[in-house]
């Protein structure tokens, strides 16, 4: 299963101030690409912060949320997970997902990266500086990236997509 992680990001590489932080400081375009793959994929995985920021789950889209809770509410087009990453994803292609979008956050990306299960990255780079937050992966470890294409989507924001040398 072919697995892209899709995150917008600051200069300064931070994706959120806060764990709670709710991602409306990215810009229109970057919420349209991230619809348009994200739509493409059907499927995107993320941790229960990240999904606690939205105020409802991603529409068209299998909304897979990794959990420590035991008992998660019952909420159309989610599927809450526990355990290893490489499970969840045979599960996925059982279902007859061939790709899959990374949505964050930080913990989750970390995962996934440690276990080099990342195929390709796609970050837009948006006009503003944080300072303090959160990076775009939680943990140590050292990835070599192959540049693939930059794609210009507003006056101020790129697109950085990267294949993940493993």
């Amino acid at each position: 299963m072919k697995i892209i992680l899709v995150m917008a990001a600051t200069l300064d590489g931070r994706i959120a101030k806060t764990s709670n932080h709710f991602p409306d400081w990215t810009s229109r375009e970057d919420k349209k690409f991230f619809q348009r793959v994200s739509k493409e994929a059907g499927v995107v995985i993320m941790g229960e912060k990240t999904f606690a920021t939205f105020p409802s789950p991603l529409k068209d889209r299998l909304n897979v949320v990794f959990t420590m809770e035991e008992n998660q509410p019952v909420i159309e087009g989610v599927k809450w997970v526990k355990g290893e990453p490489e499970e969840v994803l045979k599960e996925l292609e059982k279902m007859g997902y061939g790709t899959a979008i990374l949505g964050g956050g930080a913990a989750v990306n970390g995962m996934f990266l440690e276990k080099k299960l990342i195929d390709e990255i796609y970050v837009t780079i948006e006009p503003k500086i944080f300072g303090d937050g959160l990076s775009l992966f939680k943990g140590d470890f050292e990835v070599n990236l192959k540049l693939k294409e930059i794609e210009k989507i507003n006056d101020n924001s790129v697109v950085l997509k990267y294949e993940v040398l493993k």
